[in-house]
């Protein structure tokens, strides 16, 4: 049996592990699931880990296995799970992932890297997975560069976006510097400044002062073709 938070968090590994095909950090499990430390995470993990639905690869970073997946299915009086289950091996077809899609503006290419100039034309239409997005409105850009790879975003990948125009310190945003230039970096908030990190070491966190930075969007997924 699985509590409400040890399913969500096997989904969302899951789906983290089909986007980008790593396994999300702690911390990222810690802000999907809204808990206020790591130590919760450890806990569903290694219960996950016990009940057989992940198995965790030795001398590797962040080497999650989802081995097996509860289907839909609703919470006892207790709140907890009886799932049937799927076997970790079982095919997958394209038909099975892109039943439902949804269509996006393909907004042109992003830096993940130098930043490049703004996007601001829509270059053409692309179909994805309903279960990527949520309310609001999204958008699509093709990644260029490498400076997000330690966060599983490559070059030429397609990242979704929802558009916003404020996001929480840890989040990966589309940033507007000084209304000219855009980039995909994660979001860090300090006081009156405002850092954009890179997730490779080959590159520097820029910093910049609140009024040079324009939120336009936080990442929600991402595609890629291989």
């Amino acid at each position: 049996m699985l509590t409400k938070k040890q399913n969500e968090l096997l989904i969302y590994i899951n789906q983290n592990l089909r986007e980008t095909g790593v396994a999300p950090s702690y911390e990222e499990m810690k802000d999907a699931l809204d808990l206020r430390s790591k130590s919760g995470i450890h806990r569903l993990i290694n219960a996950l880990e016990e009940r057989g639905f992940i198995r965790r690869l030795p001398h590797r970073a962040r080497a999650i296995e989802v081995t097996k997946l509860p289907t839909a299915s609703s919470p006892d009086k207790k709140g907890n799970f009886s799932p049937e289950l799927i076997k970790g091996d079982k095919e997958i077809t394209t038909d099975d992932i892109f039943e439902e899609t949804h269509e996006l503006k393909m907004m042109g290419k992003i830096a993940a890297g130098t930043p490049i100039a703004a996007i601001e034309y829509e270059k053409n239409k692309i179909s994805v997975p309903k279960h990527m997005i949520g309310s609001g409105e999204h958008y699509a850009l093709q990644i260029e560069g490498d400076s997000m790879i330690g966060a599983g975003i490559l070059d030429g990948d397609t990242a979704i976006i929802k558009k916003a125009d404020d996001a929480y310190s840890g989040e990966i945003i589309v940033a507007l510097i000084d209304g000219e230039e855009a980039t995909l970096k994660r979001l860090r908030k300090k006081g009156e400044t405002i850092a954009l990190e890179p997730s490779n070491s080959a590159y520097e966190t820029k910093i910049y002062g609140p009024d040079r930075v324009q939120v336009q969007g936080t990442l929600v997924g991402i595609l890629r073709s291989y």
